[in-house]
């Protein structure tokens, strides 16, 4: 079956491959550092383009930086990458935290989030694209219109 059109060229598909392959390596019942340095180790190896928690400013209307958000991964400079490792489903508050991402990236340099869960049996993941009102938003702060 071909990869689902990501606009990425199929970026979104090679690294979920990536992390199922360090799932299958290592299974499940790790920490998250342990699954991070695991893909950092084989996104090296596969020649894949990647920053290791890159930092996100939360900007207000007057410029003050409120707080630094830390990703996991942002991916050839595309595609946010959050992991967890947790002992149960993705909830709706991880999807929370990948959303923040976007909110935050007024450049929008992602345009396409995978958000990994390492901790069960078999690999929990999903795709996330940025909601329409945060690029509305987006677009506002860009050209200074909101304060």
């Amino acid at each position: 079956m071909p990869p689902v059109n990501d606009g990425l060229s199929g970026l979104t598909y090679r690294i979920n491959g990536i992390c199922m392959q360090v799932h299958n390596d290592l299974g499940p019942g790790h920490r998250e550092e342990v699954y991070h340095r695991a893909l950092e180790q084989r996104f090296t190896e596969e020649g894949v383009v990647f920053e290791s928690e890159p930092p996100l400013e939360v900007v207000d209307g007057n410029g003050n930086v409120l707080i630094i958000y830390r990703p996991d991964f942002r991916i050839e400079g595309k595609l946010w990458l959050e992991i967890k490792a947790l002992s149960h489903l993705l909830t709706n508050d991880e999807i929370a935290q990948v959303i923040d991402y976007f909110a935050a990236d007024i450049q929008e340099t992602c345009s396409v989030a995978l958000l990994v869960n390492f901790g069960l049996r078999r690999l929990d993941y999903k795709r996330i694209f940025p909601p329409k009102k945060i690029k509305e938003h987006q677009q506002i702060k860009k050209w200074g219109q909101l304060k």
